[in-house]
């Protein structure tokens, strides 16, 4: 990957105008006889008689998203189906798809038995609708629906998936989650445009999902590890089979709870073209292989071999690997397409960012458990009530911000993960560049969601552009829910 110069120049954002004009009918009213009488208004001038009166923009339909309980067989048969928490009887929910610069109107029902929330991971709307419940709104109880209305101001892959301080980890854990695809006003053609989300399970040998022990050793350091993978809902690896020369555009997004993997591409030459929603110039991944957090979504782009037999895939290095997609060419071939899918960079984010204006706040991750000599973890005095801090403290929503900044300020943010462990750490509401470690320069990509290695230290970029309060917060679930996230303010 190319390496950039440091960033420098202050940000452009294009001001977003829309209006839309409108036809006054005059009309005559009767005038009492005994009334003064008034100036005739200019004639308006006469529409043409090809052209449409102008029709207001019609109201977006509602959709209902209904988190329910459901069976659904995780394993393949003879396996018994499993006790699960879906979206309208799917896990993953259905794919909500809409384009840049529509609205989207939800009415989410509640019916399992645990508050709920939906954060739209990446999406740089407002703060109100980040859907933190407990936070920048309330959680919607067991047996109540919420309103919901999006207008991404971005298109891109964005997650979907349950976000309530301190009762995040077993509506997720249960099968809650989607995809939100917001798509380009000109996207790059191809022939499949396909949604994949790998979701971790933890299963006992009969199939159920094993009780939420969010303050047990495991959970509250390492995340709730599963024991199963599925991919959109479907056991690995998940098969089609296309014609040779096919353009495939793969969403791969991270729904785990706790799962940090690699993908790896096998026999496939993969192009990626957006991280974390927002586009970036295409590159292929060193050595064939991405870091996969929970949170984090790429846009892929795989052009399918010219001859017929051909089979290539993903492989998660889970393990001794595990394969989760697998495509096969058969039948006559697609033409050929000379030109790569390119997708045009989003003109509201910064080519760079003035760091010597910036401001520097740090964020200081400690706690969990630590490493012994013998490679193993000693739990010995660890608080499982509150086993994480950042600057000390637990995320508290009545508590001071981490940093407060004036809106269109830089701002160069040091991520200090003090513990013998990853830490996935998702920025809410803004897109951020992840500087080299000697700041001078900086990834040639956006992201949302940062994975600083245990006993690291990294900084991101960005530009303070978003007002309201917003959480840099864990990615892994239980690790949230305990306490791993703080929160800033921009005024």
């Amino acid at each position: 990957m190319s390496r950039k110069p440091p960033l420098a120049s202050p940000i452009r954002r294009r001001d977003l105008l829309a209006g839309m004009g409108t036809a006054a009918l005059a009309g005559a009213l009767p005038r009492r006889a005994d009334s003064a009488p008034t100036r005739p208004e200019p004639a308006k001038p006469a529409l043409p008689a090809s052209a449409p009166l102008p029709q207001p923009s019609p109201e977006p339909p509602t959709r209902t998203l209904t988190a329910q309980p459901a069976k659904l067989r995780l394993r393949p048969a003879p396996a018994a189906e499993t006790e699960i928490w879906a979206f309208d009887g799917a896990t993953p929910g259905a794919t909500l798809r809409i384009r840049q610069g529509e609205t989207l109107k939800l009415k989410l029902e509640n019916k399992t038995t645990a508050p709920l929330s939906l954060h739209w991971q990446g999406l740089r709307g407002a703060a109100a609708q980040d859907g933190v419940g407990g936070f920048s709104q309330p959680a919607v109880a067991p047996g109540a629906s919420a309103e919901i209305q999006l207008t991404p101001p971005d298109a891109g892959s964005f997650l979907y998936r349950p976000l309530v301080i301190g009762g995040s980890s077993e509506p997720a854990g249960r099968g809650l989650s989607g995809l939100l695809v917001v798509e380009e006003r000109e996207p790059p053609p191809v022939d499949l445009d396909l949604p994949l989300v790998v979701t971790d399970w933890l299963l006992g040998d009969d199939q159920t999902i094993q009780p939420f022990m969010l303050q047990s050793n495991a959970s509250a350091t390492a995340g709730r590890l599963g024991s199963w993978l599925t991919v959109s809902g479907k056991a690995p690896p998940y098969t089609l089979r296309l014609p040779p020369r096919s353009r495939i555009r793969l969403r791969l997004a991270n729904a785990c709870n706790a799962r940090i993997m690699r993908l790896r591409f096998d026999d496939a030459k993969a192009s990626v073209i957006a991280v974390d929603g927002q586009p970036t110039e295409p590159f292929e991944p060193v050595h064939a292989q991405l870091p996969f957090a929970p949170g984090t979504r790429y846009d892929v782009v795989l052009d399918l071999p010219e001859a017929a037999g051909a089979s290539l895939g993903i492989t998660a290095l889970v393990g001794p690997g595990l394969p989760l997609l697998r495509l096969v060419t058969e039948g006559p071939a697609k033409p050929a397409r000379p030109q790569p899918a390119v997708l045009k960079l989003n003109p509201a984010l910064p080519a760079a960012v003035r760091m010597q204006d910036a401001l520097r706040p740090s964020v200081v991750i400690e706690g969990g458990a630590r490493p012994t000599p013998e490679r193993t973890l000693d739990f010995a005095g660890l608080d499982l009530a509150r086993p994480w801090t950042v600057n000390g403290g637990i995320g508290s929503a009545e508590g001071k911000p981490l940093f407060s900044v004036k809106r269109g300020t830089p701002v160069v943010m040091a991520i200090d993960n003090r513990t013998a462990f990853i830490q996935p750490i998702h920025i809410h509401g803004h897109a951020v560049r992840l500087l080299h470690p000697l700041d001078d320069g900086w990834e040639n990509y956006f992201l949302d969601t940062v994975q600083i290695p245990e006993g690291k230290k990294l900084h991101v970029a960005f530009i303070a552009d978003n007002p309201g309060r917003w959480l840099i917060s864990s990615s892994v679930l239980e690790r949230f829910d305990l306490g791993l996230w703080g929160w800033f303010e921009v005024v």
